[in-house]
């Protein structure tokens, strides 16, 4: 892994004022074009950071992002009320998770970190579909919370194996 910053962090880095902005944005172009930006450079600074390399930087600053961007988009959402609290809490509760398991292995001194896998993939990908489905307030809201919330079920306890190998 290489010291520095590369185009890749940059692209991650952008997540950061997008997840800042997305509350105070309320038509529904400027929302879609927020959640486009995010998805693009979440897909753009992985293939950036496949291709050429990854950083320290990037490595440490893309969940971090990854979940800013999520916990305010989510809030956002609750702050509708259209979903119910604990359904937000399933659309989140990978980040929420892996946020607590973060937090623990470093308090014990002993991080642990993992690279991405599909679950996890997969969970951001119904997370940003959620976002849409409340921004055009789709009739799809709720079972797409739903599905997030089971695919999340499915990537903690994937993560969970791999941890365990890890650990090994």
């Amino acid at each position: 892994m290489k010291r520095g910053f590369s185009a890749a962090d940059v692209l991650t880095a952008l997540r950061v004022p997008l997840a800042i902005l997305f509350p105070f944005v309320t038509d529904v172009a400027g929302r879609l074009a927020i959640v486009g930006a995010v998805a693009a450079s979440d897909f753009f600074d992985g293939l950036l950071a496949r291709r050429f390399g990854g950083t320290r930087a990037g490595a440490v600053l893309d969940p971090i992002a990854d979940k800013l961007f999520a916990a305010v988009a989510f809030v956002t959402v609750a702050r509708d009320t259209v979903l119910h609290p604990l359904e937000i809490v399933g659309v989140l509760l990978r980040d929420l998770v892996a946020g607590l398991a973060f937090v623990g292995t470093w308090l014990r001194g002993r991080p642990v970190a993992l690279p991405a896998r599909a679950g996890g993939k997969w969970v951001t990908a119904l997370q940003l579909m959620t976002l849409v489905a409340w921004i055009l307030e789709s009739a799809f809201l709720r079972p797409l919370a739903w599905a997030t919330t089971a695919v999340s079920c499915y990537a903690l306890w994937d993560y969970a194996q791999a941890a365990k190998k890890v650990r090994a």
